[in-house]
């Protein structure tokens, strides 16, 4: 990817901090887009990345997207690969959750996608061959216990590139989405220190373990790369055999 010039939406930690180090591993200029300093020295990472340019804002809030586009580098006119990792969860029961809880994980998870998705729509098109990815989830799929409110936007970011797909393939820019099981980030360390959840997910992964960032990041990368560039409008689970397990007879 030398020469090549990506963002991450959600950059700073977990799964895009990891996006951020492929593709600068590969040789692309990477920005940062997120609420939280970047930090070179997460967990699990392999070694530091330097990105091109670090945005904070918080895009789950119509300011923040506004303080993205208006600090966005002026040379910045060409983007090649634009990658939507930033969302939030409340685990509750659907009657328990508040109308603010509501809104706020849709506008993380689904409306900062779409806004600043088609926002950067010119500067996607400017680079003849772009790619979108969107990072969804198994749960948007299946029901595995995340709360509604988070399964649907997750299902919304699936139909969102299997649109964008069709409609601006002419344009040049593929759009997908990479969805995974659960995985060693923040997002879900407070689920992942309870034993006893730990072992009822690792009974429903025929790989029989929790995935690693760099993982989920890896499937990410190839989606932006020229090797992908006829995949468009796809869902790619990254999920340890998760969503192929139906029932076993046997203990796996």
């Amino acid at each position: 990817m030398d020469g090549a010039r990506a963002v991450v939406i959600g950059g700073s930690r977990g799964i895009g901090r990891a996006v951020v180090e492929e593709l600068t591993g590969l040789g692309a200029e990477v920005g940062i887009v997120s609420r939280t300093p970047f930090d070179a020295g997460d967990a699990g990472m392999q070694a530091a990345a330097v990105p091109a340019f670090e945005i904070r804002a918080d895009v789950g809030t119509a300011a923040g997207r506004q303080a993205l586009l208006q600090a966005w580098p002026a040379d910045w006119d060409r983007l090649d690969a634009l990658v939507h990792a930033a969302g939030m969860n409340v685990r509750k029961p659907t009657v328990e959750f508040t109308a603010e809880e509501y809104a706020r994980i849709l506008d993380t998870n689904l409306t900062s996608a779409f806004e600043i998705t088609r926002a950067l729509r010119p500067r996607l098109a400017a680079a003849g061959q772009a790619s979108v990815v969107l990072v969804g989830s198994v749960a948007g799929q299946v029901s595995i216990g995340s709360g509604s409110v988070y399964a649907m936007s997750k299902a919304a970011l699936e139909q969102m590139a299997r649109t964008l797909a069709v409609e601006w393939g002419r344009a040049g820019i593929r759009v997908n989405v990479v969805s995974p099981w659960y995985t060693r980030t923040g997002l879900v360390a407070p689920v992942l220190s309870n034993p006893d959840v730990v072992a009822r997910i690792l009974d429903r992964t025929p790989l029989g373990r929790i995935a690693e960032p760099a993982e989920v990041a890896r499937a990410i990368t190839f989606l932006c790369l020229p090797a992908s560039s006829y995949v468009t409008g796809h869902v790619i689970n990254v999920d340890g055999g998760f969503s192929a397990y139906g029932f076993s007879p046997r203990p796996l």
